[in-house]
């Protein structure tokens, strides 16, 4: 007599309520919206550091007298040298204040996730995925 073992997965089945799936796409809206915080933080963060060298390079001209040319929009304009140095300032001051607030945006749709997190795998268990792709 031969013996046969089955083996079974315990595979709950487990019904999607409105509720749950109202959730679920509140998961996903907020998941797409924070990776476009990400990567907008990123672009201005490169912004920041051009501004940053800009600057930097601008320090090193010895002559007062000279005429920087600064880009408004789609025109270039001649400005004395501590002018610009203060229009690159406060742009930088600018972005920075951008930077941080995306970055609460970015803090407060974490928590916002983290709190769906625990209510979607308190129902599903592991039959459902909420774990970003890293790829």
């Amino acid at each position: 007599m031969a013996a046969t073992m089955k083996s079974s997965v315990a595979v709950e089945d487990v019904n999607v309520t409105f509720e749950d799936q109202q959730k679920i796409n509140k998961f996903a809206r907020n998941t797409n919206r924070m990776t476009e915080l990400k990567n907008e933080i990123l672009e201005k963060r490169k912004t920041l550091q051009n501004l940053q060298d800009a600057s930097d390079d601008l320090m090193l001209f010895d002559d007062n007298s000279l005429f920087i040319p600064y880009q408004i929009g789609d025109v270039f304009i001649n400005h004395s040298q501590d002018e610009t140095q203060e229009m690159l300032e406060s742009a930088k001051e600018t972005l920075e204040q951008e930077v941080q607030d995306l970055e609460k945006q970015v803090s407060a749709i974490q928590q916002v996730l983290s709190d769906l997190k625990v209510q979607l795998y308190a129902k599903f268990g592991n039959n459902i995925n909420l774990e970003a792709d890293e790829s």
